[in-house]
């Protein structure tokens, strides 16, 4: 039950009719008792900035869940930020401090990495393909450089994207080769979809398929159905692969904790979850 008293989070992106967050911090804060509540906002891009200001004067709000397409953005919108958002150059994360400042993080890349290891995939040494280099993209790549994967491949069809992103990665992990201009997924441990296609019916898959080894780990971020044509056909290939939602149960509990409601894990958010498609 909602009240006066209730504490706001909201999730914030365009459009959100995909979202699932909502289904997977409501039921938890019923279940231990915690008077919050995750609250979908939808925002175009041409009016983030001014909604973002707006939504943030709320008093009852604690934070915000930044979703596509204002991930990068809203760097810029924060009074300070984490190194994991330098290195991405993206926040999917804000928290409202006592005294109104607004710090920013980002939790995606941390998500699917931790899930990948959690299914027994060595990412250490690995060479890693990801396709698309906007916020979720950016955070994945720089997990993975942390992680010690040796090459990491990026391609965006923005190929300033690409580029910029590469550029970072080089900063921080120069031991690490860095490529950009290619999504030939031949040759590669770990390869990922971090852009959009999927979430329309008749979408191009984002990799040519047949190119994929079935020993090739395959990620996805796109969350409208569970296993979206690029798994399912990777899936039939033989690859061992990553829904959308894997990467949410296993960032939660970083969110949870960045937003001061404890913490949680990702089979407790499942047992309690209540995800459709």
């Amino acid at each position: 039950m909602i009240s006066g008293k209730t504490t706001l989070v909201a999730h914030i992106g365009f459009p959100t009719e995909s979202f699932k967050s909502p289904m997977i911090y409501n039921p938890w804060f019923e279940r231990k008792g915690i008077d919050a509540v995750v609250v979908p906002m939808g925002v175009k891009a041409e009016d983030y900035e001014q909604s973002f200001q707006s939504i943030f004067r709320f008093t009852n709000l604690r934070g915000a869940l930044i979703t596509m397409p204002h991930k990068v953005t809203t760097v810029g919108l924060v009074d300070e930020v984490t190194p994991a958002v330098k290195i991405a150059g993206a926040c999917n994360a804000v928290l409202k401090r006592p005294d109104g400042t607004l710090l920013g993080d980002q939790f995606d890349g941390a998500g699917f990495v931790r899930g990948v290891l959690r299914k027994g995939r060595q990412l250490k040494g690995a060479r890693g393909l990801g396709s698309g280099s906007g916020g979720v993209g950016s955070a994945i790549a720089a997990s993975l450089a942390a992680a010690g994967v040796a090459e990491l491949a990026l391609f965006d069809a923005r190929t300033d994207s690409a580029d910029g992103l590469a550029q970072r990665l080089r900063e921080h992990y120069p031991q690490m080769t860095v490529s950009t201009g290619s999504n030939d997924p031949a040759g590669f441990d770990v390869v990922v979809n971090a852009t959009p296609l999927g979430m329309k019916e008749g979408d191009p898959l984002p990799f040519d398929v047949a190119r994929i080894s079935p020993q090739t780990f395959v990620g996805e971020v796109v969350m409208k159905s569970e296993y979206t044509p690029f798994l399912r056909a990777a899936r039939e290939k033989g690859c061992d692969v990553q829904v959308g939602t894997d990467m949410l149960f296993e960032m939660i509990p970083a969110y949870l904790e960045f937003f001061g409601f404890g913490t949680a894990t990702p089979e407790e958010l499942r047992e309690a979850a209540t995800i459709a498609y």
